[in-house]
């Protein structure tokens, strides 16, 4: 069973305070901006719900998304032993993964290069997986924010103080 969109974003949302909801350059967006300090926050992870003219590798359907969530060099070397090589416009990272596949996690197909992960289509067992992914993620969103907006400065845990 994959995952609806709603349902991670109920998730995110409910787990880690001072994500928001966004919709930019048409895709859906959750960006780590507590008190909307910032004109959109930082990016935490997005959803791509179809193919773009520089993003086709995932052969998105109709009905089907890629979830994409950004992580520190340390958390994706740790998962995949390397970072790959940025691609050329229009590219693919050249990681030997299928792009295509569901419910796997897997580099992103393009921002793999700046320690993005994706997976399309997730299940509810692929979402258990990727919890301590996205507390890693919000953890880098956070620690990021606090350098753009000094006033707000982390807790130990990696969240920021509202």
């Amino acid at each position: 069973m994959t995952l609806s969109i709603e349902q991670i974003v109920e998730y995110v949302t409910e787990t880690f305070p001072g994500v928001v909801d966004n919709r930019n350059w048409g895709e859906r967006a959750l960006f780590y901006n507590p008190g909307q300090k910032l004109p959109k926050g930082i990016y935490f992870l997005t959803f791509k719900e179809k193919d773009g003219a520089h993003d086709s590798s995932s052969q998105i359907q109709p009905g089907q998304y890629r979830l994409n969530i950004g992580l520190s060099k340390t958390a994706f070397t740790a998962r995949f032993g390397f970072i790959p090589a940025r691609p050329p416009a229009g590219g693919v990272v050249n990681t030997g993964h299928d792009f295509t596949t569901c419910d796997i996690i897997t580099p992103h197909p393009v921002y793999g290069w700046m320690s993005w992960i994706a997976v399309k289509n997730p299940s509810p067992a692929t979402l258990d997986e990727l919890k301590p992914l996205l507390a890693e993620a919000y953890k880098l969103a956070a620690t990021k924010f606090s350098k753009r907006i000094p006033d707000i400065a982390p807790n130990p845990d990696g969240c920021a103080a509202g």
